[in-house]
């Protein structure tokens, strides 16, 4: 066995530059000197989506360690602080405590973590989304994971012919399960669909029992129990031999599909998928963007970053992104631009219902004393 390491990207939105549209240079240069010089760290780099700050780092201490969280938490504390100076707005709206308690997680700051033995060649991409919730990699990772139509290496690759296995949360009643493709995929397809509640948490290699992909599945108003902001989610892939080819991977994002989060938190628009330089949404503070950068991990060293949506050939996905964002501003506060009731919990939806609950008149009640006279 070779040594392991660890691949931990942690995100949280600690303050906007200008409103919710991105991140001033002050407080990434804040979170890469406290990072810079780290014992606990091989290499990072740090970057932005939108209004949130993503911290990618390696290191060789496993998932969910308590001294990499800690340093994450202190890096966002600090990067506060700065935003609080500035008056940046929403300053540490992702930190959800006073103070660090031995895992970030259910702390606010969203979290995905991969330990591999590197192969041969370590291709990683590292995709970072704004103004969404942790569903919206469901649609893309099971293209690139189950769908032979989008990956051909799960028809003519030998190494990928087997699948993969897919481990689904329960974000609401806080339970998982684990689905077999292809075997399983109608069953899978049930809640994967359903990407407010069920997200696709981590994808296994069925042949080696390999970590192949892996989500954040924060979200933040069940954890704060209002609303604060959408959750952001990052997503770490594996390509290349066994996995995924890099270009299968980014093809699951040439179809900007329909995500939740948008304005307020409360609209349904297109996942775009842009340059890192392009991640400021501005339009209706949207719409959702997805950045992706890519990697060769060399003993622990994050070589690059590669811009992957940096390509004209994703222009068309962006004019399509744009067009749908026309189509569903028209609707305003209907349905399905704005999202359904049920997730309209954390806005003014129960303070407006229980304001009218005596005027809501019960037509069963009124029937019922009706036929008995």
């Amino acid at each position: 066995m070779g040594k392991k390491v660890t691949l931990s990207v942690i995100k949280a939105d600690v303050g906007g530059y200008v409103g919710h549209s991105s991140v001033h240079p002050e407080l990434i240069e804040k979170a890469k000197g406290l990072l810079s010089g780290s014992p606990l760290l091989i290499d990072f780099h740090v970057t932005h989506v939108g209004d949130d700050i993503n911290l990618i780092m390696t290191h060789e201490l496993g998932r969910n360690n308590g001294e990499i969280h800690q340093m994450a938490w202190d890096v966002f504390t600090a990067c506060t602080d700065v935003a609080k100076k500035l008056k940046l707005y929403g300053a540490g709206q992702d930190l959800l405590a006073d103070a660090f308690s031995g895992n970030i997680k259910g702390l606010g700051p969203g979290i995905a973590e991969m330990e591999v033995e590197e192969r041969k060649s370590e291709t990683v991409l590292v995709f970072m989304a704004d103004k969404t919730e942790p569903g919206a990699y469901n649609f893309p990772l099971y293209k690139m994971f189950a769908d032979p139509f989008n990956t051909i290496g799960l028809v003519i690759d030998p190494n990928m012919h087997m699948g993969f296995n897919f481990e689904v949360r329960d974000l609401i009643e806080n339970k998982k399960i684990v689905f077999s493709a292809p075997e399983d995929i109608y069953d899978m397809l049930v809640f994967i669909g359903a990407p407010g509640r069920f997200s696709i948490k981590r994808i296994f290699h069925r042949g080696t029992g390999e970590i192949a992909a892996v989500s954040s599945t924060q979200r933040l108003n069940l954890m704060a129990g209002r609303y604060i902001g959408k959750d952001d989610p990052v997503c770490i892939v594996r390509c290349q031999s066994g996995y995924p080819a890099v270009g299968e991977a980014l093809e699951a994002f040439a179809f900007p599909h329909l995500v939740a989060g948008w304005m307020r938190g409360s609209h349904h628009g297109p996942l775009m998928p842009v340059a890192q330089r392009e991640s400021r949404p501005t339009r209706f503070d949207g719409p959702p963007r997805v950045i992706c950068l890519g990697f060769q991990l060399a003993e622990g060293r994050l070589v690059g970053p590669q811009d992957m949506f940096d390509d004209p050939a994703f222009d068309t996905a962006r004019a399509k992104a744009l067009e749908i964002t026309d189509y569903m501003r028209r609707l305003g506060p209907f349905e399905p631009q704005r999202l359904p009731l049920d997730e309209m919990e954390y806005t003014t939806m129960p303070q407006v219902m229980k304001k009218l609950k005596d005027r809501f008149i019960d037509l069963r009640e009124k029937k019922s004393k009706s036929s008995s006279t």
